[in-house]
C-alpha cells in the first residue's frame, strides 16, 4: 500500500451456485435451482500470488462494515472476495423473513466461491480462508462441518481456516461437532440479543470435546454487529425476531424441529423474542481486528 492512498485492484466475478432448501442440503441433494451470484474481488498491488478470504454478509446483504473488512484484509496483503448471496436470488434482506433463503444455502455458496478463487491466477489456492458475519457467520462456522464438506464441499481444495462473527448456533445438526482439521474462530458479543452467545458456547464446547480446533472469543458488553463504527448509536430492529428462544435440532430425515419435540421449526418462530439491538463496541472491534490480524499471520502466513 502506498502512503496516503490505496492501490488495490477490484475485479467483479460471477459465482455459479445452487439454491438448496435446508432439507435438500441436509439429505445430500446437490441438484437445486441454479443461480449466478456476483462477487467483488479486491486484490493487493503487484503480480505475485496472494492468500484470500471469502467474505459472507449477514441478513442485511452486502453492507459497509463488510466492505471495511475487505479493505482491512487487502491492506494486510490478503485478497478479499466479497460475495453477494442475495441479489442474484432477488433478495434484498432476510431480516423480516428468514425463510426467504435456507440458512444452509450460503454454505454451498461459500464452497463454490472457493472454487472460483482457487482458479484465479493471483490467488494461492492453499491459502484461502472463509469469514462471515451473522447469517454469513453461521455459514462460515458450519462450512467447517466435515459431513457438510463431504456432501457439498469445494472441488478444488479446502479452506485453510474459518472466522465466524456473531453467528446463530441455535440449531443442532447431526454430527455437527465433527469439524475438518482447520482452525475455527468464533467472535461473539456477550450482550448480543439477536444471536445469543449461549448456544455458541455449548456448540464450541461440544466441538472441542470432539477434538476440533475451535476457539470462542467473547467480548463482554458487545452487541450484534459490534464491528461497525457507524452504529455508534444502538439501533433496535423493530419487529425482527431474534434467535433467543427455542433451540432446534435436525431429525433423521433432514427436518428441523424444536429440540426434543416434533414441532417443526416453522411453528417455533413465535417462541423467539422480538426487537433485538445492533450496536458498535470500540473495545470488541479493536480486539477483533487483532484476532483477525493474528489469524492472517498464523493461518495464511502473511
Amino acid at each position: 500500500m502506498e502512503t496516503g492512498f490505496r492501490t488495490w485492484k477490484i475485479e467483479l466475478h460471477a459465482v455459479p451456485s445452487t439454491t438448496l432448501t435446508d432439507r435438500q442440503f441436509l439429505t445430500g441433494q446437490r441438484e437445486g435451482q441454479p443461480v449466478t451470484l456476483t462477487a467483488a474481488l479486491r486484490l493487493p498491488p503487484g503480480m505475485a500470488k496472494v492468500p484470500a478470504i471469502v467474505l459472507m454478509h449477514g441478513s442485511g446483504g452486502v453492507s459497509g462494515y463488510v466492505d471495511e473488512w475487505a479493505r482491512f484484509l487487502t491492506d494486510h496483503g490478503v485478497a478479499s472476495l466479497m460475495l453477494d448471496c442475495f441479489t442474484g436470488r432477488g433478495i434484498d434482506t432476510t431480516f423480516a423473513n428468514q425463510e426467504l433463503l435456507g440458512r444452509l444455502a450460503m454454505i454451498v455458496d461459500a464452497y463454490r466461491a472457493f472454487d472460483v478463487l482457487a482458479g484465479h491466477p493471483r490467488i494461492d489456492g492453499g491459502r484461502v480462508a472463509l469469514m462471515g458475519f451473522s447469517r454469513g457467520g453461521q455459514a462460515a462456522l458450519y462450512s467447517a462441518v466435515r459431513r457438510f464438506q463431504n456432501m457439498h464441499g469445494p472441488k478444488r481444495g479446502e479452506f485453510a481456516g474459518y472466522l465466524s462473527f456473531y453467528p446463530a448456533c441455535h440449531i443442532r445438526y447431526r454430527h455437527d461437532e465433527q469439524l475438518v482439521d482447520r482452525p475455527v474462530h468464533v467472535l461473539h458479543g456477550v450482550s448480543d440479543d439477536l444471536n445469543p452467545i449461549g448456544p455458541c458456547r455449548d456448540y464450541v464446547a461440544r466441538a472441542r470435546q470432539a477434538g476440533a480446533n475451535i476457539e470462542l472469543h467473547e467480548f463482554p458488553g458487545a452487541r450484534h454487529v459490534f464491528d461497525w463504527p457507524l452504529l455508534s448509536q444502538p439501533v433496535v430492529l423493530q419487529g425482527v425476531r431474534s434467535h433467543h428462544g427455542a433451540l432446534l435440532s435436525e431429525g433423521a430425515d433432514g427436518e428441523i424441529s424444536v429440540d426434543g419435540t416434533d414441532i417443526p421449526a416453522t411453528e417455533a418462530i413465535e417462541r423467539f423474542s422480538l426487537n433485538p439491538t445492533l450496536g458498535h463496541d470500540a473495545e470488541a472491534f479493536a480486539a477483533s481486528r487483532r484476532i483477525v490480524a493474528a489469524f492472517i499471520k498464523q493461518v495464511l502466513h502473511v
